[in-house]
């Protein structure tokens, strides 16, 4: 699946301590030369040899890194003794192959399209025990120092044998690109391992690895940015809580990725610059899969998944949403691009027709905590901007079901619209989704999309039952010659609600209500269904607009009109960031009073998603 990222005013500019600002060491030759000694140092204060783990999420290119931290090594002792004598990877101490998919097979499960996700799963579940006993004997005899490296290097089991816990991370995009390119090695491999597919990923070892760095976030001696191994960037621990500790008290902005697809638009040639994007189906504003650029004090920076925020949910999200959905960012906001220059159908224009399932639905067949429920606010409209959404309410509806199911989406449903209702859409509009609700994004409109968030691995959870049997996009020709998409038919209708047009008309087609006026700003809030977790609330102004995160709210704000605002604290001037037309920035729930400002005087409208309940 080709993906693309946007780093164009993506820098959290951050103000730290100097000693923690100074502390961050850049560049892979250095970073090395600090690891090795820190290794020494702590032999040397011990009095005996010692073992240092290099552990990390899935993608470090570890024999790089390793060779940057040999040649340091031997910089150093020219002539002499190696400081560290051994090095050992950790994946030859996990079961064996058979072992690991036996495990595994519960989890990927039989389901073309889902799996079953393993949320307590342990990466100790998958270390052979009699192996990791014999690793301790072996490291109390080593003469020399060792670094044993790999995913769960400094796992619980050998606590009493490490001395010092090195933790290289890294973003979830390049882990995504390895992936697709048969370039990852699994738990228990040193090798990439071609047949590794994103359900093993998402469904168990993403959760295993969530677990081992929540683990080891108070017991590391040094993060690094292990993005790329040629350029690593290693910051030590107390300045590492230093800098996520600080973030809180900022806005927080994310590095936006785009997607292309068989609906996929051209707006963004207008708005954005993205090297190679041909298409875009739709792009992701803020969420958890995203990652982050910390600027400190105007200097260095590093890269690092949002979610490493989690470390402190209570700050970021709020007490209600820390008990309720404990290490979930419960929110997803998307950008659906929907602008074409000349007159196109509708077939080639909306999204495949499609709903989204309850928090009761995946937490059944899926093991998620949370459903995905989800809204449409229309940013712009051109001619034949439309929505689809529901069933006519004359219309047999097993027929429906029949067409597509003898579809498949490989046969044409050439009356799909005397089934399905388009709706007008105009600026403004906002359509509810709430689960089961058949809908799609019909083009000729920019649409923002703001949704539940079901999964902590960004699972997504559309389940597709008709997609106008067209062809999808070929990111390698540059053109709509790819297979068709497949559907989801058994979990779409077994999901269906079957919710007819007079129904929608009533219920979901959500109006704005004036919450407050005054002459600086207005703020409305939109209407309801009690089963929607979250509002969608909107600021017009032309100077400034004020709200407040009351310590338990954490609101995502997306300019939608105007070209750039100031977002800043009322306490702390200091805390403050800007961002552009159709950009999103995460308020934590600490945050507190603020205002949202125009940097040019002209007019202004930004959305804001946040939870019901606080």
């Amino acid at each position: 699946m080709p993906l693309y990222e946007d780093r164009r005013n993506a820098q959290n500019r951050i103000k730290v301590s100097q000693v923690c600002a100074d502390s961050v060491i850049t560049g892979s030759a250095a970073v090395a030369e600090r690891i090795v000694n820190a290794i020494k140092e702590k032999s040397v204060k011990l009095g005996r040899p010692v073992c240092a783990a290099l552990d990390g999420w899935y993608g470090i290119e570890w024999e790089k890194v390793l060779s940057h931290i040999k040649n340091a090594d031997k910089e150093q002792n020219a002539g002499k003794e190696k400081n560290i004598a051994n090095y050992i990877s950790m994946s030859k101490y996990f079961h064996e192959t058979e072992f690991l998919k036996e495990y595994k097979r519960k989890y990927i499960t039989d389901d073309p399209a889902f799996g079953y996700v393993n949320d307590n799963g342990r990466v100790e579940e998958l270390i052979d025990p009699d192996k990791a006993e014999q690793l301790k004997e072996e490291l109390a005899l080593f003469d020399g120092n060792t670094i044993l490296y790999g995913c769960a290097s400094a796992t619980v089991l050998l606590k009493d044998s490490i001395d010092i816990i090195i933790y290289m991370d890294k973003t979830r995009q390049p882990i995504l690109w390895q992936m697709w390119g048969g370039a990852l090695a699994p738990f228990g491999s040193d090798k990439p391992d071609s047949s590794y597919a994103w359900k093993e990923y998402y469904y168990n070892d993403y959760h295993m690895l969530d677990h081992q760095k929540e683990y080891l976030y108070e017991k590391m001696d040094f993060w690094i940015e292990a993005i790329d191994p040629d350029n690593l960037k290693l910051i030590p621990r107390d300045s590492y809580h230093e800098i996520i500790k600080t973030l809180l008290n900022y806005p927080i902005k994310e590095i936006k990725i785009y997607q292309p697809g068989p609906w996929g638009a051209y707006r963004y040639k207008d708005l954005f610059e993205v090297p190679g994007l041909e298409c875009n189906a739709w792009n992701e504003l803020a969420g958890p899969e995203l990652g982050m650029i910390v600027e400190l004090n105007g200097g260095v920076s590093c890269e690092m998944p949002m979610l490493n925020l989690m470390q402190y949910q209570a700050e970021f999200l709020g007490k209600y949403l820390t008990q309720t959905y404990p290490r979930l960012f419960p929110m997803d906001v998307w950008l659906d691009d929907g602008y074409f220059s000349e007159k196109t159908p509708v077939e080639r224009t909306a999204m495949p027709i499609h709903n989204h399932p309850s928090s009761d639905y995946v937490k059944r067949h899926f093991n998620e905590p949370l459903g995905r429920y989800e809204t449409y606010y229309i940013c712009e409209a051109y001619e034949g901007a439309c929505t689809i959404m529901g069933y006519k309410d004359d219309i047999d509806l097993e027929e429906w079901e029949r067409l597509c199911r003898e579809s498949d989406n490989i046969k044409p449903i050439d009356n799909w619209k005397s089934f399905c209702p388009v709706w007008d859409s105009n600026i403004g509009d906002l359509y509810l989704i709430p689960p089961g609700t058949a809908h799609a994004h019909g083009g000729n409109q920019m649409v923002l999309e703001m949704d539940t968030c079901p999964s902590i691995s960004a699972t997504e959870y559309s389940f597709f039952e008709y997609d106008f049997a067209r062809n999808s996009w070929d990111d390698n020709k540059m053109t709509m010659t790819a297979k068709p998409m497949k559907m989801h038919l058994e979990h779409g209708f077994d999901n269906e609600k079957w919710r007819r047009e007079s129904w929608v008309k009533g219920h979901l087609l959500a109006k704005p209500k004036v919450e407050k006026w005054t002459k600086d700003y207005k703020f409305d809030r939109y209407s309801t269904i009690p089963e929607m977790p979250f509002e969608i609330e909107k600021f017009h102004f032309y100077t400034k607009a004020e709200n407040n995160t009351e310590g338990k709210f954490a609101h995502i704000i997306t300019l939608t009109i105007g070209k750039r605002v100031k977002i800043q604290s009322k306490a702390n001037l200091e805390y403050s960031t800007e961002i552009e037309l159709f950009q999103s920035a995460i308020i934590p729930a600490c945050f507190g009073e603020y205002e949202i400002a125009s940097i040019d005087g002209g007019f202004c409208e930004a959305v804001q998603l946040r939870w019901k309940k606080g």
